[in-house]
């Protein structure tokens, strides 16, 4: 069974733009009774449009602009003591659009967790729905995993996937996919919220209960 207990896992979100996917886990945090809180969304820009909703919610908020940072690393020195102040269980990248350096990584070993808009480990990077478009692939999709210092890599916790439909353009995919990312990414972290989440010894994720790990689309009714 999940762990006991009165204490709500903290949780820091790093979002880079409008933040769709904060939101869908501060929505389902609030309405699913998670035993958790959301202490905390930290932006990459100031102009980063999620902020202004996390705001209104009552969530604190702060905003890094890298481009005011000499190095890729004095960025990412001050963003984890900016986290750090929130003494966060989990840092859920939620559409950070940074590349995180190896001793930020290594710093939140383990509790450290990304989506990514493909299923990995197709298509890391950028531009992942026009890479699947390009090579003609049936089935995309997304997958939440916990960050390794290798890009777009570490273990997987869930997916979602959907199809790639005939005259799909980059944007209509994406939209699709989107919509699994909905419902993969606030699953994962309510496990993660439950304690139900462990690694094995081979570096794979196990969650307690074994529920379904791979949400998959169906068109609006």
């Amino acid at each position: 069974m999940p762990e006991t207990s009165t204490t709500k896992r903290r949780l820091v979100i790093l979002i880079s733009g409008r933040g769709s996917n904060m939101r869908a886990l501060t929505e389902a945090c609030r309405n699913e009774g998670w035993p958790a809180e959301i202490a905390a969304v930290i932006a990459s820009r100031p102009d980063a449009g999620g902020l202004e909703w996390a705001a209104h919610q009552g969530i604190p908020t702060a905003a890094l602009y890298h481009k005011d940072y000499p190095s890729r690393e004095a960025f990412d020195a001050t963003l984890a003591s900016e986290i750090d102040r929130f003494e966060p269980d989990y840092v859920i990248l939620a559409g950070f659009m940074r590349v995180l350096t190896p001793g930020f990584v290594n710093h939140y070993a383990g509790r450290l967790v990304n989506i990514h808009p493909s299923l990995l480990p197709a298509f890391p990077g950028l531009h992942t729905h026009a890479q699947a478009l390009a090579t003609g692939v049936r089935v995309h999709g997304c997958t939440v995993h916990f960050v390794t210092p290798v890009l777009d890599h570490g273990p997987i916790i869930a997916q979602g996937c959907v199809p790639v439909l005939a005259g799909d353009t980059p944007e209509a995919l994406a939209d699709r996919v989107l919509t699994v990312e909905h419902q993969a990414f606030p699953a994962a972290v309510r496990w993660l919220a439950e304690g139900r989440v462990t690694l094995t010894s081979d570096h794979r994720v196990n969650v307690e209960g074994d529920p379904e790990r791979l949400f998959t689309w169906s068109p609006a009714a």
